[in-house]
């Protein structure tokens, strides 16, 4: 009763092979990495991707199947428009970081229609616009998780779940289906999209792959990771620690607001099961992961990423020195994409584990901003806090996230939790797991990290006020 999963992430396409116990096995990866050819444009090479797909998912079913069905997860809204004669995209993929679209969304919101340039919406316009008008009913458009379902089921599948659509800016804000005003605003014809199906439920046959197994689930990644990580009923929420942050809470009914609470939050469907929606609350950092990479790429102050933990542990504080980790904007609770990084308080006694220190006390911080947003927009408690993604392995991090958030920190035992999410769903519809109870279950962190300290939340929001509207132009946006 092992399920296959197929992960395409920013950076390439994870294969692995989820056991009915939770574990993960047989992991295969294949780096697709995008490119930036002109300033803000993010593009991927959607054919490699597509092989990529193909070859990590044979080789782990080669490792470690058969397997009872197959569960698809994805970055979310990254955008790809193919002919659905030929099976070849008719330009790059544009990914999600995308900027390209900015002034189309501008235009769009004099006309009262709310869209940003990081949902698909604007991105099929462009991808559309490459094309002559009379081929566009031979195209077919698609999210991540589509392209993938396509590529398994050689053609048979032009799907997305409601997880995925509710991120490209095309879906009615009740999750009821294509919005016909908004595919007309941007010319989108809507013989182009895909259908919207369950998160869990049997597709069709992956028919490019030994056995023929049953696509099963979509997601998008970090529904996925909400799911992995058994937060299935409302109040449960997690933070994915990667290159950004993102806090997802579980809710159940559609959040009250449309667009954006007045905390910062979007609401989101969570995922979609016998055509009804649980719905979810999401708060974003745009830059989390990233500040640790900076000091290791750019200021040379750390070797490794891990090695941040060492040197931050080797100083007892910051020295009251604070660092707003702003380097592409600020997300959650304000919005400010002209905000930039920012450190106060440095004195010549301020040392290399004092800044670094800094630096993810930081990112903590900002943590605890998304918690406290999310709380107001969801009206739910967050008594305790699930993570997972690459910083959760920095002890130092962990026990500032805690102190901050003023509540404990549980870690998932998984690093990428998006796998195991995909494996339930898909493993839902062919009764692996008999239902979410069962899935929550499953939960088992492997470390619990308790407040320690009170932390100077006043004090990081004075830091957190000299970052704002540093590029005015930029900081007048919004979306």
């Amino acid at each position: 009763m092992s399920i296959l999963v197929v992960d395409a992430g920013t950076s390439g396409v994870r294969s692995a092979i989820v056991r009915p116990d939770a574990t993960i096995a047989h992991v295969e990866f294949r780096e697709v990495l995008p490119s930036s050819p002109q300033p803000n444009f993010v593009e991927f090479d959607a054919t490699a991707m597509a092989d990529a797909v193909l070859e990590t998912a044979a080789a782990a079913l080669a490792a470690g199947g058969p397997v009872e069905a197959v569960g698809i997860a994805n970055q979310r809204a990254s955008s790809i428009v193919w002919d659905r004669k030929t099976g070849r995209p008719v330009g790059p993929g544009v990914g999600w970081q995308d900027l390209r679209t900015v002034g189309m969304c501008l235009m769009l919101g004099a006309q009262s229609i709310r869209v940003a340039p990081n949902a698909s919406a604007t991105k099929v316009a462009f991808l559309l616009s490459l094309v002559e008008r009379e081929r566009w009913p031979d195209l077919a458009f698609g999210t991540v998780d589509t392209w993938i379902a396509w590529t398994l089921s050689q053609g048979a599948l032009h799907v997305t779940d409601a997880s995925n659509a509710g991120v490209t800016g095309l879906m009615h804000g009740d999750g009821s289906g294509w919005s016909p005003r908004l595919l007309e605003a941007l010319d989108i014809p809507a013989s182009v999209m895909p259908a919207i199906v369950d998160s869990s439920g049997v597709l069709g046959e992956a028919t490019a792959l030994a056995g023929r197994p049953p696509i099963a689930g979509l997601v998008g990644d970090q529904q996925g990771s909400l799911v992995g990580q058994g937060c299935v009923r409302p109040g449960l929420a997690k933070i994915t620690f990667g290159t950004g942050g993102m806090l997802d809470v579980c809710v159940g009914p559609r959040p009250a607001f449309d667009v954006r609470g007045g905390g910062g939050c979007f609401p989101i469907a969570a995922w979609q099961l016998a055509g009804e929606i649980t719905w979810g609350v999401e708060a974003v950092m745009l830059a989390a992961g990233t500040n640790v990479e900076w000091l290791r790429d750019d200021l040379g102050i750390i070797a490794t990423a891990a090695e941040s933990d060492a040197v931050a542990a080797a100083c007892a504080d910051t020295g009251d020195v604070w660092y707003v980790p702003a380097l592409v904007g600020l997300g959650t609770p304000a919005w400010d994409f002209g905000a930039r990084g920012t450190f106060v308080g440095i004195t010549r006694g301020s040392g290399r584990p004092e800044l670094v220190r800094a630096v993810l006390e930081g990112v903590a911080h900002r943590g605890a901003d998304l918690v406290e947003s999310a709380e107001a927009d969801a009206g739910l408690s967050i008594g305790r806090l699930r993570v997972d993604g690459g910083m959760t392995a920095n002890g130092t991090f962990l026990q500032a996230l805690a102190d901050a958030a003023a509540r404990p920190i549980e870690v998932s035992p998984v690093l990428e939790a998006t796998t195991l999410g995909a494996a339930f769903l898909a493993g839902l519809a062919v009764g692996t797991w008999g239902g979410l109870d069962d899935i929550a279950a499953t939960w088992k962190p492997s470390v619990v990290v308790e407040p320690q300290k009170k932390t100077d939340r006043d004090r990081w929001r004075a830091a957190l006020q000299r970052s704002r509207g540093w590029l005015a132009d930029l900081s007048a946006l919004d979306f």
